[in-house]
């Protein structure tokens, strides 16, 4: 068995600084004579001092010197698990400006951190111990890795001498994290250490963002030093022109003006490069109808007239008409996934392709760009709007995306003979909060409930796992999403987390730090004692076969959040949902809700697999 707390007997535990305790020290508890003011005065003043002391001193150790390129980078927060490789670091972290949240697994610790940097628009940095603890990160970095988010990950190594010899707790995690990191670094000198760390955190956001690595042997960390890291920058030749060629972007204006049925199609980069405002100034400005891709939701507000939802799989009918039928796509920060285009054979296949993107691996690797636009979202876009000199005669392109949002409109039946429906949970809960609500998801039925009848009017709301659908994602996203926010001040936005019931058992263990650090979350379960997007393709595609998907039993989810600390509720009937919801987003604190759905609702529309955008199908008799 594996164990992440103890040093072992050959590490020279000896050599830190700090409590000989291996446990977390304590600090002593304020005066009984203190205020509840002079008691919060207090602590300010200790929070500012502690700032201003780490921002000038100087680091003696390498673990000194890695917490102090976290500070010079802007770090505020940090996720992770403590262990006997990493500990050195965590030693530095105690005096440190830096807030650290202990989580229960180190895989919780990289969803945290990755949902932090959506929300928060930073890089977000989780830790773990060699051994056991890199390799519960890698799920993670993997999930940032294919949905482009900035994530720094440090993690411990034996000493650099016991490299290679099989050591306790030891695994290549450089070898291993390599296909899934943006760059990773192995730290081989005390001196420079603090500059690979402060590297690394730079590199992670610049251009196309993504996660990047450091492997900290504990000799390093441990190692004496009085060199300040250098401010945090990224490797020579990372940084990239944000503005696209002008000759290319003038071709593509012309295109765009010739056009009769243009479509917008916006995706995570939109949000990534913080273009929202600009995506929108030039659908408004030139009249183009919108659809986003899935981790674009939010780029483009979705009450918008010019608004047609998402597209792809699980897309909105409309949206997967307008694509179909386009003659000018307009693809800004998407990579084009086979989620979103179906068979790339059939996708936008009238269109000529407008496609912007930082990264210029992306040009054409899915989708042929007939004018590639190689830059940042947001500079691209306003190339475009000052090359454009006439709009689009698109009136009659429009009120026909209308008359599609008409013909294939996102309803669902609720018969009064069967349970409970979902999308009426997800419309009560998107009714009963604000525009600015954060919404986690883990993966499955519910992701696609979430993302299908919430309405999205703001970037950095949604907070989902994409590309490499990641079960298990929403708890530990819900509790870096509220850190991010109460972090910027927002503490009275509410965060709101869908999960199934599959995908809630597989990191339910987050919810103690929830309580813990007593963060406001609502989380909804929607139960139907399936993993039901698996059950859903058994009954389409392998002729209703519930092989492994269907649970015999499943626990009483309010209860066991009454027994995590948090408050419980379980609800199955209609009438009592919208006053259990309002009653969880008014308690103060992690609540948890078990609905009790319907186990036969499937999620449509639905484009089969390597199917036509424009052949969806709105019941199982269509796939």
């Amino acid at each position: 068995m594996t164990t992440r707390d103890e040093p072992t007997d050959s590490e020279e535990t000896a050599a830190a600084t700090g409590s000989a305790d291996a446990g977390e020290p304590t600090h002593e508890p304020p005066s009984d004579a203190a205020t509840d003011g002079g008691t919060a005065a207090a602590e300010a003043d200790a929070a500012e001092e502690t700032t201003e002391a780490a921002a000038t001193r100087t680091p003696t150790t390498g673990a000194e010197s890695v917490i102090a390129a976290l500070e010079a980078a802007g770090a505020e927060t940090a996720f992770g698990v403590q262990g006997g490789a990493i500990m050195p670091v965590y030693d530095a972290l105690y005096a440190s400006s830096v807030h650290h949240v202990t989580m229960a697994h180190e895989q919780g610790a990289a969803h945290a951190a990755d949902a932090y940097g959506v929300v928060s628009g930073e890089t977000g940095v989780c830790l773990a111990t060699s051994g056991p603890g890199a390799t519960n990160l890698v799920t993670g970095i993997a999930d940032a890795s294919m949905d482009s988010d900035a994530l720094l990950a440090l993690t411990g190594q034996v000493p650099t001498e016991l490299v290679g010899n099989d050591a306790f707790q030891e695994t290549d995690t450089i070898g291993v994290t390599a296909p899934v990191t943006k760059h990773n670094y192995f730290a081989s000198g005390t001196d420079t250490v603090g500059d690979t760390v402060g590297e690394a955190f730079a590199y992670a956001e610049t251009g196309r963002p993504g996660p990047t690595l450091v492997d900290l042997p504990k000799d390093v960390t441990l190692g004496e030093t009085d060199r300040t890291p250098k401010p945090p920058e990224p490797p020579a030749g990372a940084e990239v022109d944000p503005e696209a060629d002008p000759d290319a972007v003038e071709r593509a204006a012309r295109v765009i003006e010739d056009a009769e049925r243009p479509l917008c199609l916006f995706g995570g980069g939109v949000i990534k490069s913080d273009a929202a405002d600009q995506a929108c100034r030039f659908a408004h400005d030139h009249g183009i109808p919108v659809t986003t891709t899935m981790p674009g939701i939010g780029s483009f507000p979705e009450n918008d007239p010019l608004s047609l939802s998402w597209a792809g799989m699980h897309g909105t009918g409309y949206a997967n008409m307008a694509i179909t039928h386009t003659d000018c796509l307009i693809a800004v920060g998407t990579r084009f996934d086979d989620r979103l285009t179906g068979g790339i054979e059939t996708f936008a296949p009238e269109a000529e392709v407008i496609h912007i993107d930082i990264d210029p691996a992306e040009i054409s690797k899915n989708v042929h760009a007939d004018h590639p636009l190689i830059g940042d979202a947001g500079s691209v876009l306003e190339q475009l709007i000052a090359a454009i000199d006439d709009d689009p005669d698109a009136e009659a392109w429009r009120d026909r995306c209308a008359d599609w949002k008409e013909e294939y409109p996102m309803t669902y039946a609720m018969p009064e003979d069967e349970p409970l429906k979902p999308q009426f949970v997800v419309e009560a809960f998107d009714e009963a909060t604000d525009d600015d609500t954060i919404v986690t998801t883990g993966v499955g039925q519910h992701q696609m409930w979430a993302a299908q009848f919430w309405t999205y009017t703001e970037p950095r709301t949604w907070v989902s796992s994409h590309g490499l659908g990641t079960m298990g994602y929403g708890v530990p996203a819900a509790v870096g999403a509220r850190l991010a926010a109460d972090t910027a001040g927002d503490t009275d936005r509410d965060v709101v987390c869908f999960d199934g019931d599959g995908s809630f058992l597989m990191t339910i263990q987050e919810l103690s730090v929830a309580v813990r650090e007593d963060l406001d979350i609502t989380f909804a379960v929607l139960n139907n004692e399936y993993i039901g997007m698996v059950r859903q393709w058994q009954d389409a595609f392998f002729e209703g076969r519930h092989m492994a998907s269907e649970y015999e039993w499943m626990p009483e989810f309010d209860k066991l959040a009454e027994a995590f600390g948090a408050k419980g509720w379980a609800v199955s009937e209609y009438d009592a949902v919208a006053d259990t919801i309002e009653a969880a987003l008014a308690y103060d604190g992690p609540s948890v809700i078990d609905f009790r759905i319907d186990p036969a609702e499937n999620v449509y529309p639905m484009v089969p697999s390597g199917g036509a955008n424009g052949k969806f199908a709105l019941s199982e008799e269509q796939l």
